[in-house]
C-alpha cells in the first residue's frame, strides 16, 4: 500500500513539475489526435450529411453499416493499416509505418464512422426543418449538404470533440501501426502500456491523470456545447 501512494506522489511530482518526457509525450498525443479528428471529420461530416438526406436503394443498409462500425474493434484497423504500409503492401514504398502519420491514418478510421453515424442524425433532424423551405428554393438534396452542416455546425463540433476523445484513447490501433518509439510514435496510451509492464508506474499514471483530464475536458466542451446550441436554437 505505501509502495502505491509513492507511486501516486511521484506521479503527481512529474506533472505538477511539467516533466519533460511526459510533456513530450502528451504534446504528440494531442497533436496526432486533433490530426485524427480533423481528418476523420473531413470525411465524416459530409458523408453522414449525405446519408441523412439521400434516398437511394440500400440507404437503410447504409445506416445500418455506419452504426455497425461504432464498434469497430480498433485492433482490427491496425492490422489493416499495418497491411496497406507494410513493405509488401499497396502503400509499402511509401514509407509510412512506424511513424505518426500511420498513427494519424489508423486513428483517422476509427473517427469516421463515429463522425459520419453521429451527424448523419443530426442532419436527418434538421432536414425535416428545412426540407420543404430548402425545397421550394429549389434546392437538390446534395446541395442541401452544405447549409445543413453549417446550421448544425454547434452540434457538429460536439460529434468531432466525440472523435478527438476517441483518438486520443486509443491504444491498440497506435500500437500497431506505431512501433511506440520513443519520441518519435510513443504517445499517451502506448506509453502507459509500456511504462506499467516495465514496473515505471509513476510515469504510468502520471499520463493517467493526463489522459483522464483530457477526457473530461472534452467531454466537459462537448456537453456545454451542446447545451449552449439548444439554449441558442430554443
Amino acid at each position: 500500500m505505501f509502495e502505491i501512494f509513492a507511486s501516486l506522489q511521484a506521479a503527481w511530482a512529474l506533472v505538477n513539475g511539467a516533466d519533460p518526457a511526459l510533456a513530450r509525450i502528451v504534446a504528440l498525443s494531442l497533436e496526432l489526435s486533433l490530426a485524427a479528428a480533423l481528418l476523420g471529420a473531413a470525411i465524416g461530416l459530409p458523408l453522414g450529411a449525405l446519408v441523412a438526406v439521400g434516398r437511394f436503394p440500400g440507404r437503410r443498409a447504409v445506416i445500418v453499416a455506419l452504426n455497425a462500425l461504432l464498434g469497430l474493434p480498433s485492433v482490427v484497423v491496425g492490422l489493416l493499416v499495418y497491411l496497406m504500409l507494410s513493405r509488401a503492401g499497396p502503400l509499402g514504398s511509401w514509407g509510412l509505418l512506424f511513424t505518426p502519420t500511420a498513427i494519424v491514418m489508423a486513428q483517422s478510421l476509427l473517427v469516421a464512422p463515429i463522425v459520419a453515424a453521429l451527424a448523419r442524425q443530426t442532419c436527418e433532424d434538421a432536414w425535416r426543418d428545412y426540407e420543404e423551405q430548402l425545397t421550394s428554393l429549389g434546392v437538390s438534396r446534395a446541395r442541401a449538404v452544405p447549409t445543413l452542416l453549417w446550421d448544425a455546425r454547434y452540434s457538429l463540433l460536439t460529434t468531432v470533440l466525440a472523435g478527438f476523445g476517441r483518438a486520443a484513447s486509443e491504444v491498440g490501433a497506435v500500437m500497431i501501426v506505431g512501433g511506440n518509439i520513443d519520441g518519435v510514435t510513443r504517445v499517451m496510451t502506448t506509453a502507459i502500456a509500456l511504462e506499467t509492464s516495465k514496473g515505471d508506474l509513476p510515469l504510468a499514471l502520471a499520463l493517467g491523470f493526463v489522459l483522464i483530464l483530457v477526457v473530461l475536458v472534452v467531454n466537459a466542451a462537448a456537453y456545454g456545447l451542446r447545451e449552449w446550441s439548444v439554449r441558442r436554437h430554443g
